[in-house]
């Protein structure tokens, strides 16, 4: 299912467009990216702004880069939206702290919870989505499965290796 990532409001009729014109299939989810140089800035009239030109029933979240990433988790709950957070758009907990992905979660849900909503589990976001369980063995991954036959395969290579290591030192055969 597309996420569309608008970093500013132009992209975001772009991405109204590819909607109207059915190319985006089910409830279309939006990511509005704030505070990235050129972009939107991460301010709540920019957010608002975003979330009133969206189609109805839109899902919708909204993230800041560095500093501006929790002051983002607030501003989207209160205008109803969802949020991310991460490393991949801040590193720092807090000024001059290196945190970890982990960290920055229970940052972001502590705020969510102190704002009086809450943060869904991971099985109510999929539901909200409409994904599918990637854990129900009943669903295919061929991606997964191949990587899977390499690592058995890169286990039998070590093995393969190992016993012949093994038989190179027996009387009879390698070297000796």
């Amino acid at each position: 299912k597309p996420e569309m990532e608008v970093f500013e409001l132009g992209q975001l009729w772009f991405a109204k467009q590819l909607v109207a014109e059915g190319l985006i299939a089910g409830t279309p989810m939006f990511q509005f990216c704030l505070g990235i140089p050129w972009g939107a800035p991460a301010d709540t009239t920019t957010m608002k702004a975003m979330r009133d030109s969206l189609p109805p029933g839109a899902y919708w979240a909204g993230f800041g880069i560095s500093r501006m990433q929790m002051p983002i988790v607030a501003q989207a709950v209160l205008l109803g939206g969802n949020v991310r957070v991460g490393l991949e758009d801040n590193l720092y907990l807090e000024r001059g702290k290196l945190a970890t992905n982990a960290q920055l979660v229970e940052k972001a849900v502590r705020i969510i919870e102190l704002l009086g909503a809450r943060a869904v589990t991971p099985k109510e976001a999929r539901g909200k989505l409409g994904l599918k369980d990637q854990r129900n063995p009943k669903h295919r991954d061929p991606v997964r499965e191949e990587l899977r036959a390499l690592r058995e395969l890169a286990g039998s290579q070590a093995l393969i290796i190992d016993a012949q290591k093994k038989l190179a030192g027996l009387p009879g055969f390698g070297t000796n």
